[in-house]
């Protein structure tokens, strides 16, 4: 008898987020029963779309609740989460309940670091402001532009996307400048003519900088991390770009540092609405470039993590645990889901 395996993609984020390649190849470990309505389910509502499921696949809009492991049934064993993303799964109720909850590796960090590369060049060439302009029937302004070599790009956050993003500022000519508020980034060598990669305090970087970069986990640590007292250590005139999560910046002090005039410019792909996407009203400044959060949105990357969660429960079926395993401890209904 085949497992049972619910799949919490809508149909329209099925299709952008999940794909056939990754479907057929869950639809090869057992039954897939599919959500076919738009609206994200959580607690009770997503406990009784998953009744008799002994796992499910998830998007990063569908929360797991205490309230939806205490209604869900008994042989849900695990909750694979298709994105990095975890902090609205309740893990110690999964834990409580002896379910196991994965989550993906972010097979995105190439896709978000050209996001920010482009997002530079957008603010230092203003090529959105002309084409509003052109699509407006207006002439554009003609002002002058910057060039990204020659210029300091400082990097707050040193994971996979931050590392990548240093390689490319790196092609380009800039001078790279790295901190992390969490881990001490060590010095690196750049490759041929390239400057060396330079480790430096948050201070010390953001008074540096002409480009400001934040891709710094999203922790309680960090909430609000970019703050007024963060802004006014800027540089003047130079520009923030935000592709790590809303909840890092606040966003009063960030209108406030650009009607200022403070700073030049702002670049996001996430934010404090709905689905981490930019908050409408900061999106819609005429000094912030704002994108629905679609830096990690390319075939590749999709595909990277649609298919680690086929990778996840085709190892724990075989009798193995899965790199992404979150509380493999206290995942003790696996057993039962072996038998199957």
């Amino acid at each position: 008898m085949p497992i049972t395996i619910f799949l919490t993609f809508d149909p329209a984020a099925r299709a952008l987020y999940y794909g056939d390649k990754a479907l057929a190849a869950l639809r090869a470990l057992g039954e897939v029963r599919l959500h076919e309505s738009p609206q994200a389910l959580d607690g009770a509502a997503l406990a009784e779309a998953a009744r008799g499921c002994h796992a499910i696949v998830s998007d990063r809009r569908t929360a797991a609740s205490e309230e939806f492991f205490a209604a869900c049934g008994p042989e849900l064993a695990v909750f694979l989460r298709c994105a990095v993303d975890i902090r609205n799964i309740d893990v110690d109720a999964a834990s409580a309940r002896g379910v196991l909850v994965t989550q993906a590796s972010a097979g995105f960090a190439n896709a978000v670091a050209e996001w920010v590369v482009g997002a530079l060049i957008d603010l230092s060439r203003g090529f959105s402001e002309a084409v509003l302009s052109y699509r407006a029937g207006t002439r554009p302004r003609v002002a002058m532009g910057r060039e990204l070599r020659g210029s300091t790009i400082g990097i707050v956050g040193y994971g996979r996307i931050g590392r990548r993003v240093a390689e490319l500022a790196q092609a380009f000519g800039m001078r790279v400048l790295v901190a992390d508020p969490l881990l001490e980034v060590p010095g690196a060598a750049g490759a041929g003519a390239q400057r060396a990669i330079e480790p430096a305090s948050i201070e010390d970087l953001l008074a540096a900088a002409d480009h400001v970069v934040c891709l710094a986990p999203a922790l309680p640590e960090t909430e609000n991390l970019f703050d007024a007292r963060r802004f006014a250590q800027m540089k003047p005139g130079s520009v923030f770009v935000n592709a790590a999560r809303g909840n890092l910046v606040d966003e009063a002090a960030l209108v406030e540092a650009l009607e200022s005039g403070h700073l030049a410019g702002c670049a996001l792909d996430v934010g404090r609405a709905p689905d981490q996407m930019p908050s409408p009203a900061l999106a819609a400044h005429p000094l912030v470039i704002a994108t629905p959060h679609i830096g990690g949105l390319t075939p590749a990357a999709v595909e990277h993590q649609a298919l680690e969660t086929v990778a996840q429960l085709a190892e724990l079926l075989r009798g193995g645990m899965p790199r992404g395993a979150v509380n493999p401890q206290r995942a003790s209904r696996l057993a039962a889901l072996r038998t199957v």
